[in-house]
């Protein structure tokens, strides 16, 4: 069985249905137990993140980075950074922002160095870019074209419920298959 975390922050509720999205893209994969956890509650569920196999990180982009209750879990590892306990993790990441750029690319990065500096192996999206071409839309999968990890984007005037697309929420659960399948082979 392989176990892997989604750990988000999500403050309008958009963050958190992509951060759903990948957790239902992890359950196509046989054989995989999956925890949905808030950056918030993660300080009390550390046993669950250190038993995992993957973990996948979500965060909103905020002024061009992780949104701040992120970056205070970020900043809280390292009373077990030195140790390395989340050596040969698999880690992948998410973010989603209210245009379309919102400087989601500096969000990842951050992600991904965080992820680098525990020792962890990074999973790209492994899909190609959408909506480049003038025979492609914006209801294609990976719309905003991002390699790193996925970039959703939901319109600030419109709630939860129908924002990011159904096409993000399908790219960011191809993120979760793939880091499952991924996980397997190295388990």
């Amino acid at each position: 069985m392989v176990k892997i975390v989604v750990l988000y922050h999500s403050t309008y509720g958009h963050t958190e249905v992509v951060a759903k999205s990948v957790v239902k893209g992890i359950e196509r994969v046989s054989d995989t137990e999956v925890a949905l956890i808030k950056a918030s509650e993660a300080e009390s569920k550390l046993d669950i993140l250190h038993n995992a196999d993957a973990i996948i990180f979500g965060s909103p982009t905020y002024m061009g980075s992780v949104a701040s209750v992120f970056k205070k879990f970020m900043e809280e590892t390292s009373k077990f950074w030195t140790e390395l306990k989340w050596k040969d993790k698999i880690a992948a990441g998410f973010t989603n922002s209210g245009s379309q750029s919102g400087d989601k690319l500096n969000t990842l990065i951050d992600l991904a160095i965080f992820a680098a500096q525990h020792g962890m192996i990074w999973v790209s999206t492994g899909l190609l870019p959408g909506n480049n071409s003038s025979t492609s839309s914006v209801n294609d999968i990976n719309r905003i074209g991002s390699f790193l990890g996925v970039m959703t984007q939901a319109n600030v005037d419109q709630g939860s419920d129908v924002a990011p697309p159904p096409n993000d929420l399908e790219t960011a659960a191809l993120l979760g298959q793939r880091v499952a399948e991924i996980t397997k082979r190295f388990k």
